[in-house]
C-alpha cells in the first residue's frame, strides 16, 4: 500500500516563497497522476494543482495560477509544489494525493484521488 508523506511547510511572510515535497513509498508512483490540495478549518478540501504521470501536463486552480508550480521526480518518487508571491489566503494544510486509477486525464476533483498524505501546514503572515 502506497504511503505519501509531505514536508516543507512552515511560516512564511506574504510575498515570500515555499517548496513542498511529497514522497511516496510502498507502492506505485510513476504510473499515476498526482495532485496537491489544501484545506482550512471548516472548509472543503480545495484543489491546487495536478500533474500527469508523465509530467508532461499540469493544471492549476485559478487562485494559484502563475504563482505555484507542480513538478515530479520519478527517481525520487517525489512530487513538488513550489509557490511564489504567497498571499495570506494561501494559509492552509497542504496535502498531496495519488489518483485512484492510471487513467491519463487530469482531475481537479478530490473524489478521483484515493491515496492521501497527512498534510503539511503552511502559514502566511503579513
Amino acid at each position: 500500500q502506497v504511503q505519501l508523506v509531505e514536508s516543507g511547510g512552515g511560516s512564511v511572510q506574504a510575498g515570500g516563497s515555499l517548496r513542498l515535497s511529497c514522497v511516496a513509498s510502498g507502492g506505485a508512483f510513476s504510473a499515476y497522476n498526482m495532485a496537491w490540495f489544501r484545506q482550512t478549518p471548516g472548509q472543503e478540501r480545495e484543489f491546487v494543482a495536478a500533474i500527469s504521470w508523465s509530467g508532461g501536463a499540469v493544471v492549476y486552480a485559478d487562485s494559484v495560477k502563475g504563482r505555484f508550480a507542480i513538478s515530479k521526480d520519478d527517481g525520487k518518487k517525489t512530487v513538488y509544489l513550489q509557490g511564489w508571491n504567497l498571499k495570506l489566503e494561501d494559509t492552509a494544510i497542504y496535502l498531496c494525493a495519488r489518483k485512484s486509477s492510471t487513467s491519463w486525464a487530469l482531475s481537479m476533483d478530490r473524489r478521483d484521488y484515493n491515496v492521501w498524505g497527512q498534510g503539511t501546514q503552511v502559514f502566511v503572515s503579513s
